[in-house]
């Protein structure tokens, strides 16, 4: 789903933008602060973070412009917060209101809370597999712990992705290979242990050395 951030400090954009690549959001940022309605109307967002503190107009203002078009999520983000503020935000059409210095956590938790009452589960069906901190990004086949993030190749990914829906049972070499052909990634009985190998130490190097457990003349299973 597509995110549209209007945040005017560089540092603080930035790690929004990076956060909910890392959870599977496309996002959009506002650069030019005059033109965020148009930047909204042209990208039509599925929800929109707004600071309060902008150059030109502040972000209630945007808010009400914008509620005249849609009724899109907006997620106040500021470090103002007296309850003039935060009341401000509401009547203005704001959904919710997280304050800074804020936790990168609270942050996707609500707006995973506002997605989920706005739209229905086939419209925001995730774009990740998570797991024990571990969460693959299904867009890009990207794989994140906490702030590292590791690139995997196509048949890293989908080795990964077949384990990660099936974490908790044993997938058999015969399956993953099976998987693997089907995905068009011709593989033998070698090439699918040279890749577990290497799969293995990129998650090794994320600090998940054991994240894949291999059983013994069955296969291998994540817990």
């Amino acid at each position: 789903m597509k995110i549209m951030i209007v945040e005017d400090e560089p540092t603080i954009r930035e790690l929004i933008r990076e956060t909910l690549k890392k959870w599977g959001f496309e996002t959009i940022v506002a650069e030019q602060f005059d033109q965020v309605l148009q930047l909204f109307v042209a990208e039509n967002p599925h929800l929109v973070i707004m600071d309060i503190n902008l150059p030109f107009f502040d972000g209630f203002y945007w808010c009400n412009q914008i509620r005249e078009l849609s009724k899109v999520p907006i997620l106040f983000l500021s470090s103002r917060s007296t309850p003039m503020d935060m009341v401000m935000s509401m009547n203005t059409g704001g959904d919710d209101f997280v304050q800074k210095p804020f936790h990168s956590d609270v942050l996707v938790a609500k707006i995973n809370a506002l997605l989920r009452r706005t739209y229905s589960y086939s419209e925001i069906q995730a774009n990740v597999i998570e797991h024990d901190g571990v969460v693959l990004n299904l867009k890009d086949g990207n794989v994140f712990h906490k702030d590292r993030k590791a690139e995997l190749t196509k048949t890293e990914f989908v080795i990964l992705n077949i384990l990660m829906r099936h974490k908790g049972t044993i997938v058999s070499r015969h399956k993953m290979m099976r998987g693997l052909w089907e995905d068009e990634s011709f593989v033998d009985d070698n090439t699918l242990t040279v890749n577990m190998t290497r799969l293995r130490k990129k998650l090794g190097d994320l600090g998940k050395e054991d994240f894949i457990s291999t059983r013994k003349g069955q296969g291998y299973t994540i817990l």
